[in-house]
């Protein structure tokens, strides 16, 4: 079989050896005896795996200390009611400019 690759937006081709190696954790990551859908986002092993994730995230990017790093589920489509939360403050208005379907849905949220 041969390898599909996908250009859509969202999920998209890992390389085979990073599919190999969650292939081998999956069961047992690092010796926990579980994988680390299993273990509680309390335990140690996975602090461990968030806070690695964030220093590796930062220095990819060049996130400076000065800003805080959320893993969040939702897709890009939470960012439609995120961003008027945190960045309008007291106001009750805010301008959009209408460019399509996306903006449509950004205006909606908000």
């Amino acid at each position: 079989m041969s390898r599909a690759f996908n250009f859509c937006a969202g999920p998209a081709t890992l390389p085979e050896a990073v599919l190999k190696q969650a292939e081998t954790e999956l069961l047992d990551w690092r010796g926990t005896g579980m994988s680390v859908m299993e273990m509680s986002h309390r335990s140690d092993e996975f602090v461990s795996i968030a806070e690695t994730a964030e220093k590796d995230l930062r220095e990819l990017a060049g996130i400076s200390d000065d800003y805080a790093v959320l893993f969040m589920q939702g897709g890009a489509s939470s960012q439609f009611a995120t961003i008027p939360l945190n960045l309008m403050g007291e106001s009750t208005t805010a301008d959009y400019v209408n460019t399509g379907i996306w903006s449509k849905k950004a205006i909606a949220e908000a």
